[in-house]
């Protein structure tokens, strides 16, 4: 875990896998306040919420913290300037393969960029074009999902890249044990999102949080691609109404698409503006029965609200008994 955490400049190397509504001020600061690496969802946020959001943060922490951008976002370069300004040390490219430029226009400010890859050939590509470090994301996490689990996925990059790069694995991990697991097969640290969404500091309704307390691993579903053509990454989320509407929202798209009344990118647009929406619904405003309940296949080991420092240094405790044992 060392070379994770001079890498990222914390306690411990455990990167808040980035939620929207959820990964905000009061998570963030918290996550970063107790060792680990707090990161800002920017999801469909504007470069004005953003700017806003990261003063919010700082305003709550000293230690460093980054910010998680979409690929797919408009205005993106116009948030990388807002990360700019605030001399962010770390911003995480999220949800396809960053645009040309975006990479260079990070580091310009100095700060590290941490990319996701689906496959080999790709992680090296995007490390060899200047990526500092990459997060390997099995399809047992919550939110948006590749199709290949996290044990397949780290023992396929972990030998051909860990020596040389930092990695960190995501997906599934909900205890102390897995972490050292990753930690001896070479990973540099661990990205959690699911542990971390019902915590104490977590603005999340308390009716999201009890979704999350009652429900177990097979509860947390992928989202079902109904056109070959919508490129719609699958979402893991709770099955309730909310998964149901997504699949009528992606034939509702399909059909704007058949018709010429929409562009491939205003369709992709759409559906993540659904996203957005369905989770500001569910988080925000407790609508678990339509809203978007995302969530990742460890959400049977998240059973009560804790302190994120709670959270921490237990799951530091497990994975140094199990590294001891």
């Amino acid at each position: 875990m060392e070379r994770g955490r001079a890498f990222l400049g914390t306690e411990h190397a455990i990167l808040c896998g980035a939620m929207s509504w959820v990964s905000e001020r009061n998570l963030v600061s918290a996550i970063s306040n107790a060792g680990g690496f707090g990161v800002i969802a920017c999801g469909a946020m504007t470069p004005d919420l953003l700017d806003a959001e990261i003063t919010a943060t700082k305003a709550l922490t000293t230690k460093p913290f980054g910010v998680n951008l979409i690929t797919m976002h408009p205005g993106l370069f116009d948030l990388i300037a807002v990360c700019a300004k605030h001399q962010i040390s770390h911003v995480v490219l999220a949800g396809g393969i960053p645009p040309k430029g975006s990479v260079e226009a990070i580091k310009a400010f100095g700060a590290k960029v941490l990319v996701f890859a689906p496959t080999l050939a790709l992680a090296k590509k995007l490390l060899r074009s200047g990526a500092d470090a990459l997060v390997i994301e099995g399809s047992e996490a919550g939110g948006h999902i590749g199709p290949v689990a996290t044990s397949v996925l780290a023992q396929e990059f972990l030998p051909a890249l860990a020596a040389d790069h930092v990695v960190f694995v995501a997906g599934g991990i909900g205890r102390g044990d897995m972490i050292a697991a990753y930690l001896e097969m070479g990973a540099s640290g661990v990205q959690l999102g699911t542990r971390f969404a019902c915590a104490t500091e977590s603005i999340a309704h308390p009716d999201f949080k009890k979704a999350f307390f009652r429900a177990n691993a097979r509860d947390a579903v992928a989202s079902v691609q109904v056109d070959p053509r919508l490129p719609v990454i699958p979402v893991r989320a709770l099955k309730n109404k909310g998964t149901e509407e997504f699949t009528a929202k992606q034939v509702e798209v399909a059909k704007l698409l058949d018709t010429g009344q929409i562009e491939m990118g205003e369709a992709q647009l759409q559906i993540e503006h659904f996203w957005a929406g369905a989770l500001r619904r569910a988080v925000i405003d407790g609508d678990v029965e339509n809203g978007s309940l995302m969530a990742g296949q460890s959400v049977g080991m998240v059973t009560e609200e804790q302190p994120v420092a709670e959270i921490m240094a237990q799951l530091m405790s497990e994975c140094e008994a199990a590294l001891t044992r």
